[in-house]
């Protein structure tokens, strides 16, 4: 009878024990089953594509843009220019003396040395002197050193000088003349510059300060 009430004890052990590792054999094989599933993004997310978000939302990639440093400051002009006035040479021909009034320049007539507030402007005598920009004749007269002389009043403070003209001069005080008008002749009346020859001295001042007559005309 005891070995029987044994047989039975273990018997019901047996199914308990078996009942444990079926349970727990499920549970490891859920574990793994869902251990390998993909995740995915939960059904009711919603994606936006890049035309769905409003456009004041957006970030545009920024374009890259090279800075150059500045090299420098701007050249400051240390010669005067005419501006806007129209100009033009008052007569063709090689320049034989040029503007110097910072430094003494050699005068082959007085032979000496001298500043020189023009340029000398070599050319066939009768040929004809025009002027260097449009503007009103504010005298004409004979000046002992540098003969007959025609000055003309330009616009932006500008005066400009022919000198050793011929002695038949083609305007008067108080004339307007035209860009290139003619205004005389040349001739060989300064007598402080025959060693010259045939020539015209031209000379220009801005609100009375003397100019270089080349920078003037811009060349």
């Amino acid at each position: 009878m005891m070995s029987n009430h044994k047989s039975n004890r273990f018997s019901g052990k047996g199914r308990y024990i078996a009942l444990i590792l079926c349970a727990a054999a499920l549970g490891i094989s859920g574990y793994v089953y869902y251990q390998n599933q993909p995740v995915s993004e939960p059904a009711d997310t919603p994606v936006l594509s890049t035309e769905q978000i409003p456009k004041n939302q957006q970030t545009k990639p920024q374009p890259f843009t090279e800075t150059t440093a500045p090299t420098g400051q701007p050249d400051t002009p240390t010669q005067p220019t005419a501006g806007k006035l129209a100009v033009c040479d008052p007569v063709q021909g090689e320049i034989v003396a040029c503007f110097s009034v910072e430094a003494l320049s050699y005068n082959q007539t007085t032979r000496d040395w001298r500043t020189h507030n023009g340029i000398d402007i070599a050319a066939e005598a009768g040929t004809s002197v025009v002027a260097a920009a449009a503007g009103e004749v504010y005298t004409v007269y004979e000046d002992e050193r540098m003969g007959m002389t025609v000055v003309i009043r330009h616009e932006g403070g500008y005066t400009t000088r022919y000198s050793s003209l011929g002695e038949d001069v083609l305007v008067s005080p108080g004339d307007r003349v035209a860009l290139g008008q003619a205004i005389g002749t040349v001739g060989a009346t300064a007598l402080m510059e025959t060693a010259l020859g045939d020539h015209v001295h031209f000379s220009v001042t801005k609100d009375d300060q003397p100019q270089d007559p080349e920078a003037f005309l811009g060349r």
